[in-house]
């Protein structure tokens, strides 16, 4: 393992010897993997993960972000998916001796049936689960080609059945698998504990992380603000459905560069709360952006928005759903990571008839089944971007030129983005 502190590689005895040191500069190691069980975490795999997520040290990111990048990167790792074995089968049925074929032709369907069963692990990510579904795919085609050779020259039309059913079947359902793929759930890895504790040992020996943020922190005090600024307003507002985001976007200065208001669901910044809204509706051109999770609670934003007497009751304020939605979600062709519980099914099965009647069937059976994804699973410069987008995208409504679906009707618009990115 590397040192990330002079570069210097040091093997297993050699920290072992200098009691978890480098032996060149003495700077202490923060992880072992070799003493670790399942998942193994190195000092430069760590260090890239925080370099990444926080673009070089350029964008605040929150515990939570980290976790996702270091699951997805941890669980490209944790199949390396018996490569050797299709080579040696491709060698088996074409040289090996024809009263031995049998045996090849067993160890494939075996093959077949643990890649097909990794397929829809969801302890792997997209990325491998599609690669075992090529690779079932691949097996059903040496199986169609031996199989047909290996029955032409034994001259038997049952093993040529047996065999050309099985070589399609395998084809079939690993390009099936594929199709599915991007809907299918995933599950941690590992827990947000163990990464806290491994953001503890981390900045222990390696000093404070300045780009990752604590828990936000609500003032109920209103805070002064200086009457020449409030006279003025804001042409856009941001609305998220957590104080998470809110924050990573504050945080980021996404309100300064894209001169808009970010306030969350929840009231956050509460101290500003009340003042940023009264500047807000004074102004008649008003574009609001709705940002949330695609779960049950941020489906309901928009819906909050315009019920709310906090918010536009009565207003005939245009509000776009950036995302992200089940909409955008199904029609992606990149996966992301879906998770699911009974208590999301749950709060689906239990959203208002108005939110419900916004939805497609297809959008409703996808939560109703539990699942969602969080915003967070994404990284602060991607949510950055997609934001931006979208408002770069709704600056001419009335062209419909912004990837725009309009749902809604005279004095309600809303708007949807067709694409979360």
């Amino acid at each position: 393992m590397k040192c990330i502190n002079c570069g210097t590689d040091n093997k297993l005895k050699d920290r072992t010897a200098n009691q978890g040191r480098c032996i060149k500069c003495n700077h202490p190691f923060a992880f072992e993997p070799t003493s670790m069980s399942n998942i193994k975490i190195t000092d430069p795999f760590f260090a890239k993960a925080i370099a990444d997520i926080s673009a070089n040290n350029t964008l605040f990111f929150t515990p939570k972000q980290l976790l996702y990048l270091l699951d997805n990167r941890q669980r490209a790792k944790s199949f390396s998916g018996f490569r050797w074995f299709v080579p040696f089968i491709i060698v088996s049925f074409f040289t090996g001796i024809p009263t031995l074929f049998i045996f090849p032709f067993i160890l494939s369907l075996i093959l077949v049936l643990i890649f097909l069963t990794s397929s829809k692990s969801s302890k792997l990510n997209n990325k491998a689960r599609q690669a075992n579904a090529k690779r079932v795919q691949i097996l059903g085609g040496i199986i169609l080609a031996g199989g047909i050779l290996f029955s032409l020259i034994i001259n038997s039309f049952a093993l040529f059945v047996i065999f050309v059913s099985t070589g399609m079947l395998s084809i079939y359902l690993g390009t099936r698998q594929l199709g599915r793929i991007g809907f299918l759930t995933q599950e941690f890895l590992f827990s947000r504990s163990q990464v806290q504790d491994w953001l503890n040992r981390w900045q222990q020996i390696n000093g404070s992380i300045l780009k990752i943020l604590p828990s936000p922190n609500q003032q109920n005090t209103p805070a002064t603000v200086n009457p020449d600024v409030t006279a003025y307003s804001f042409d856009r507002l941001v609305v998220c459905d957590s104080t998470v985001i809110a924050q990573l976007l504050i945080a980021n200065n996404f309100h300064f560069e894209n001169n808009c208001a970010i306030l969350s669901i929840t009231g956050y910044p509460q101290s500003i709360f009340d003042t940023t809204m009264q500047m807000l509706r004074r102004n008649p051109d008003l574009k609001v952006y709705a940002l949330h999770d695609c779960n049950p609670r941020g489906i309901g934003l928009v819906h909050n928005l315009r019920t709310s007497a906090n918010w536009f009751l009565n207003s005939d304020t245009v509000i776009i759903d950036i995302g992200l939605t089940p909409r955008q979600i199904i029609a992606t062709k990149r996966g992301m990571f879906i998770q699911s519980s009974p208590e999301s099914a749950q709060a689906a099965k239990q959203l208002a008839i108005e939110i419900r009647q916004s939805l497609s069937a297809e959008e409703l059976s996808w939560l109703e089944s539990g699942k969602f994804v969080e915003l967070e699973s994404f990284t602060p410069q991607k949510l950055i971007q997609v934001l931006q987008r979208g408002i770069a995208g709704s600056q001419n409504i009335e062209s419909n030129d912004g990837g725009l679906i309009f749902v809604g009707d005279t004095g309600n618009d809303m708007y949807i983005v067709e694409s979360f990115g």
